[in-house]
């Protein structure tokens, strides 16, 4: 146990030795202590997973992490470590607003991967629409530099057409032929049944429009089958350049990628907009709480002891450069008396 409290001593960074000869000082800054070290481990969390997403590697972002972790503990410990108090709360507060500020912008920068990971299902549902709008749109893209797929398109649709215009009209005087031979009146029939001139005319327009039809197909199915050949190698070549952007596409989830579908989500949800706030608060409580202990905690025996300390050894430093003076202008005064250099006098 002892050892626990000493090392939350020093991640206070707290004088061990004087802090020993103030009992009631201890459970003070062991709280101070905790809560930079638990603000470190949070920033080794936070930028581990960061970094995952960047590096997509455990090693990495291990590393890296406890990198980012250390550094955070050791900016934390210093700026605690540096607010001492001396019964002047203004003057103490003046001095604390630089941390403050640094202090809050490290919360910031902690809080950001965290509200990611706490948000990650929703984001991943964002990054998926946006990957499918990106893909939309790279077909789209693809599409544009493809423009012989609708011309050929196109041409089918005509033979096709025409296929059909002629089956119509073969199907007309099929109609024709046969209402005349039956002896059905209509505007283009004599309404006399029996095979007459006017039946025999119609069966050559019959014939006519078969055969006319039969050739139409040959010839338009193998413009047709031709047209339908080179569209599918078209289609090969446009899925060949949709798959070469398809991997750039499925790689849009980013760190930067997540932060703006967190964005969007923040705009579009009052919800995950209040909850980011709040947690981003929480953040900057945590990281400034060392801080605002130590400016609103009353001055202690600690404290006392830090003062004392500091001022014995600014005097024995005083002191110190007092006795080099005198003594080396009690050696220039020999050297002046033997003759050895002159006194600058004139």
């Amino acid at each position: 146990m002892t050892a626990v409290r000493n090392f939350f001593w020093l991640c206070a960074g707290a004088n061990r030795g004087l802090l020993k000869r103030c009992p009631t000082e201890s459970s003070k800054y062991t709280g101070i202590g905790a809560t930079v070290l638990f603000t470190g481990l949070l920033a080794a969390i936070s930028a581990g997973y960061a970094l995952y997403t960047i590096f997509d590697s455990v090693a990495y972002a291990t590393g890296f992490g406890f990198i980012w972790g250390a550094m955070i503990f050791n900016l934390d410990r210093f700026i605690v470590s540096s607010i001492k108090k001396r019964n002047n709360l203004w003057q103490e507060f003046k001095i604390a607003i630089p941390r403050i500020i640094l202090a809050t912008l490290l919360a910031i920068v902690i809080s950001k991967p965290l509200e990611l990971k706490m948000f990650e299902k929703e984001i991943n549902r964002k990054l998926d629409e946006k990957k499918s709008e990106e893909a939309i749109k790279a077909k789209s893209a693809i599409n544009k530099g493809f423009p012989e797929i609708v011309e050929l398109e196109n041409k089918i649709a005509a033979l096709k057409k025409e296929i059909k215009d002629k089956e119509l009209f073969r199907d007309q005087t099929q109609k024709e032929y046969d209402f005349e031979r039956f002896g059905k009146k209509t505007a283009g029939t004599t309404g006399i049944p029996g095979i007459g001139t006017n039946a025999k005319k119609k069966e050559l327009q019959l014939n006519e429009s078969v055969l006319d039809l039969k050739k139409t197909l040959e010839r338009n199915n193998v413009k047709i089958d031709q047209y339908e050949k080179d569209i599918k190698q078209l289609f090969v070549l446009r899925e060949l350049e949709f798959t070469k952007q398809k991997p750039n596409i499925d790689k849009y989830d980013g760190l930067a990628a997540r932060i703006d579908a967190l964005w969007k989500l923040s705009s579009e949800s009052t919800a995950i907009n209040l909850a980011n706030i709040f947690l981003m608060l929480l953040f900057i409580a945590l990281e400034t709480a060392p801080i605002f202990v130590k400016l609103i905690s009353a001055r202690g025996p600690y404290d006392d002891l830090l003062e004392t300390h500091e001022h014995t050894f600014e005097n024995y430093k005083l002191e110190k450069m007092s006795m080099l003076n005198h003594t080396t202008n009690q050696r220039l005064k020999k050297l002046v008396e033997s003759g050895d250099i002159t006194s600058g006098k004139n």
